[in-house]
């Protein structure tokens, strides 16, 4: 399955972005009141500058203490995040994903971000891929 259709499956559209001089207690508490996990951290809403995570928050609380909660977004991002393209095999994703240890990836097209996709949304398409591939598998064997 094509990231782009991932995205299209999705519950809900855009991505929420936030501004690198926004504060992490800021960040923190719309991640709270939003039930995600990470946001893009965006200057112009549009171009990705970084993402920051609920891990990346817990990191820093863990190394610094609550300090870090007035820090802003840009000190603690993952700067220049990997991407993917909505044309992209979500197989491949989910291999760059595991490897490089992250849940959040942002789609880019054309240099302008379209989505952001979690790993909990890979699997989920790649679990509906499975279920399909049995119907169909189950269809054969029983001559439909």
């Amino acid at each position: 399955m094509q990231v782009g259709q991932i995205l299209k499956s999705k519950d809900v559209s855009g991505v929420i972005t936030v501004s690198p001089d926004q504060s992490v207690a800021e960040v923190a508490a719309l991640l709270s009141v939003k039930k995600i996990g990470a946001v893009i951290v965006s200057a112009d809403g549009s171009s990705v500058d970084g993402i920051l995570s609920e891990r990346d928050i817990v990191r820093e609380l863990g190394r610094r203490g609550a300090g870090c909660l007035e820090d802003r977004a840009r000190q603690i991002m993952t700067a220049n995040p990997s991407s993917c393209s909505s044309a992209e095999n979500s197989d491949e994703i989910f291999g760059k994903m595991t490897e490089g240890r992250f849940r959040h990836m942002p789609v880019v097209d054309d240099g302008e971000m379209v989505g952001l996709i979690s790993i909990g949304d890979v699997v989920k398409a790649r679990l509906s891929e499975m279920a399909m591939e049995k119907t169909a598998l189950e269809g054969m064997i029983m001559g439909f």
